[in-house]
């Protein structure tokens, strides 16, 4: 097989599927299906079938999966085979909001595609984390451990970063990944050296639906409250903007339109949270040299990169105006370090991957 040969990426989120074919000739073609279904978790049924549908005659001959958590798997991109989709089942407990639909994507896929398929998980990124950002304050022998998230568009963003920044690129490069679920992720050598995400992805700064780090007594208090099933519940879904906004929307785009105090409160708090966590990063790699936005927030909120970047004058950094409402690539003033927007593209990262493994192992094929 080549890897020019037409290659189909999933990535089957908690509430929305995102495909993208690369066909033979180059082209690439985009497909997205939001809020599938009814009830949590949706059901993606419906959404393949639209896929199918809108495909048309078009087969890929490979389909790359993300998978949020690989567990203790550090390679990039692994075949679905039987094992290995049993033992994917049983990390579902650390990420229960995405790997339920992660694996039924898997599941459509390999019900109506018999072609490879391949899993490319998240969190391979972070496998160079050192033992100083990898190690949790806890007994060695409870097993549990920092793995960090977002690493197929942070591996992504860290590929971009040589042509848009030259040799800075191999400097301290915060990155943050903020949308409905949010991360930041200091690089150095275009590696990940620390991360905000943590065990789960429930961990890190506050996002849509989700608290991000919480004092252990809350959770323990918390835990004495409500049975498991509801905790886990409140702790996925009900958490984060939809809680610090007194229930209007765990939405930024609906929250930086409201006029009311939750909605204002709840950004602020945001965007707090944000800078603190930069201000926190650029502490342990004493100075930072450039700044990233991506994902959805990252890439469409002008007032939100405002307020992170706003109070962080004194690390060197300082937006142009016209540059940041207009969404552009590069929003630093001339005078400042580098500040740049680069547009998430795990699905681009997923082909490469696919490509990449199906090059160096011909059996896949």
């Amino acid at each position: 097989m080549t890897t020019t040969a037409p290659i189909l990426t999933i990535n089957s989120g908690s509430s929305s599927l995102k495909a993208s074919l690369f066909r033979a000739d180059g082209t690439r073609q985009d497909f997205r299906y939001e809020h599938i279904g009814q009830g949590f978790p949706h059901d993606h049924r419906y959404a393949f079938d639209a896929l199918l549908r809108d495909m048309g005659s078009d087969q890929p001959v490979a389909v790359g999966h993300r998978l949020v958590h690989g567990g203790e798997v550090t390679t990039p991109a692994r075949l679905i085979d039987d094992a290995e989709r049993a033992r994917l089942q049983q990390l579902v407990a650390l990420a229960p909001l995405h790997l339920p639909g992660n694996l039924l994507g898997v599941d459509l896929c390999r019900a109506h595609f018999a072609v490879p398929q391949i899993a490319c998980f998240d969190t391979a990124f972070h496998a160079t984390l050192p033992p100083l950002a990898q190690r949790l304050p806890i007994a060695s022998e409870l097993g549990l451990r920092r793995y960090g998230f977002h690493g197929i568009n942070y591996a992504h963003i860290a590929q971009r970063l040589p042509a848009l920044l030259g040799d800075a690129a191999s400097g301290n490069i915060v990155v943050a990944h903020l949308g409905n679920g949010a991360s930041l992720c200091l690089l150095q050598n275009l590696q990940s050296v620390d991360t905000t995400m943590g065990y789960t992805p429930a961990g890190g700064i506050p996002m849509g639906t989700r608290s991000g780090d919480l004092d252990p007594g809350v959770m323990l208090t918390l835990a004495e409250r409500y049975p498991p099933a509801e905790l886990n519940d409140l702790v996925y879904q009900r958490m984060g903007l939809i809680a610090l906004s007194e229930g209007e929307s765990s939405d930024m785009a609906q929250l930086l339109a409201s006029d009311s105090a939750a909605a204002q409160f709840a950004v602020e708090y945001f965007c707090q949270q944000v800078r603190g966590a930069i201000g926190a990063l650029a502490a342990k790699a004493g100075g930072i040299d450039a700044l990233v936005f991506t994902a959805g927030i990252g890439e469409h909120a002008p007032l939100v990169r405002t307020k992170v970047c706003e109070p962080l004058r004194f690390l060197g950094f300082q937006l142009n105006s016209n540059a940041n409402s207009g969404n552009a690539l590069q929003i630093s003033t001339v005078d400042s370090k580098p500040v740049l927007i680069i547009p998430a593209d795990e699905e681009g990262m997923i082909r490469q991957l696919v490509s990449t493994l199906i090059q160096h192992n011909t059996t896949v094929a």
